[in-house]
């Protein structure tokens, strides 16, 4: 069998020829565009992973943030310090450093309660209280029994206290 020659006649010459052009053509034209989209793409991602990454950078200067924030309200709920005072301490004529060695007695005493929570603390107040008041001090020859005027619970415990001679 023999196969007809197509390639003498002009007709299907053009007819091949332009088959060929056509598919160089498309081809070009289908690479231009493949390349255009895909350098679309390609910066979308670029986009993508740099918007993702200042995401993840941001989540954690947020998550060091709270965890900041945690670690300072932790440290606010917590009884940071003791401040005694004595209010009436001039109406017996007490000396100054009779004052501070009563009000240093009484910080010692309490300072237990020192990097414990509100709320135990708040629980605990009618005991504080009581170990306060049971207590004697002395100073000036004299001895002296101390009333809880005011009780402040919060980071500072604050305790204002009345004094008087003993009986």
């Amino acid at each position: 069998m023999r196969i007809p020659p197509y390639h003498k006649k002009p007709s299907w010459e053009r007819f091949f020829a332009g088959m060929i052009f056509g598919a160089i053509v498309t081809w070009f034209f289908f690479l231009f565009t493949y390349g255009t989209f895909q350098q679309k793409q390609v910066t979308l991602i670029k986009e993508q992973r740099e918007h993702i990454s200042d995401l993840n950078e941001q989540i954690k200067l947020f998550q060091n943030d709270l965890y900041k924030l945690n670690e300072d309200n932790k440290r606010k709920l917590l009884i940071q310090s003791v401040e005694v005072n004595l209010i009436n301490a001039e109406q017996y004529r007490i000396s100054q450093p009779d004052r501070l060695a009563i009000e240093e007695e009484i910080k010692d005493q309490i300072s237990e309660v020192i990097t414990k929570d509100i709320e135990s603390v708040y629980q605990t107040k009618e005991i504080l209280k009581r170990s306060i008041e049971n207590k004697r001090f002395k100073g000036d020859g004299h001895d002296y029994q101390v009333k809880v005027e005011e009780l402040i619970i919060y980071t500072r415990l604050s305790v204002q206290l009345r004094i008087s001679f003993a009986k």
